[in-house]
């Protein structure tokens, strides 16, 4: 059966958000094809984080759709969920859980066969990393660990689409670049699908296929880094970027 249009890709199209009378989001587009990493940039409070939480469907535009592989995050409520996995900034961990447990505990929100469940926690197991450590109370992990075991969760269960809000926000390199690979790694043996943001440009620069420039909740310029680093004439995604806005942000 072919595939309609839009099926293998996410279409982004006007997104408006409005709080207390000021727009945080201002018509942003853009489309993913199946398969990219697309990286959503710029400073704090550019609308970055509001933008994705429409994509997953915990915000509702108060203009503008979103199309995640032919479905709608609000009218296809429980077929959408099963498709995507979302990994907010500000996730936490209960810190008297294990790590394995959590695996556990979450899987089991995906499936009731206790086949599946096993087979995602020990696919978990696997992506985090972690070893021994998984069975220790996660109270006890450093933040890049525990970092590592959110990831785990969001990728165990294989979504076509997973949307990551500042990835490796307050990690130090070593972690950094552990969670770098993990996700350029369940992309390219997947064909899975990630909409990440962050203000790291080197980050961005190493995992993105393509970007978009966010700035006061307007979209200022998209394109692969290369694009973007010869349209502005510059050495490196910073320097596009602060070109792309006209100034220092």
């Amino acid at each position: 059966m072919l595939a309609l249009m839009g099926d293998e890709e996410v279409i982004v199209d006007g997104l408006v958000k409005v709080f207390d009378g000021v727009e945080a989001v201002s018509g942003v587009s853009f489309r993913v094809s199946r398969g990219e990493i697309f990286g959503l940039i710029g400073p704090n409070g550019a609308g970055k984080t509001t933008t994705l939480r429409m994509i997953v469907g915990l915000l509702k535009p108060n203009r503008g759709s979103v199309r995640v592989f032919g479905l709608d995050p609000w009218r296809d409520g429980v077929r959408f969920r099963r498709i995507i996995s979302y990994l907010p900034e500000d996730a936490g961990v209960y810190k008297h859980m294990s790590g394995r447990y959590f695996l556990r505990f979450n899987a089991s929100l995906y499936s009731d066969d206790p086949r599946v469940v096993d087979e995602m926690v020990e696919y978990g197991a696997i992506l985090s990393g972690l070893g021994k450590d998984l069975d220790r109370p996660m109270g006890k992990y450093s933040k890049g660990m525990k970092r590592r075991i959110l990831l785990a969760r969001t990728f165990m269960v294989k979504p076509r689409l997973a949307v990551l809000d500042e990835p490796t926000s307050g990690l130090d390199v070593n972690y950094s670049v552990a969670v770098r690979r993990m996700i350029k790694e369940y992309v390219e043996e997947n064909n899975a699908t990630v909409i990440l943001s962050s203000h790291n440009m080197l980050e961005v620069e190493y995992l993105c296929d393509r970007v978009a420039f966010i700035n006061r909740g307007v979209i200022v310029a998209e394109g692969t880094p290369e694009e973007l680093k010869r349209r502005y004439k510059a050495d490196n995604l910073e320097e596009a970027f602060i070109e792309a806005i006209g100034g220092v942000y």
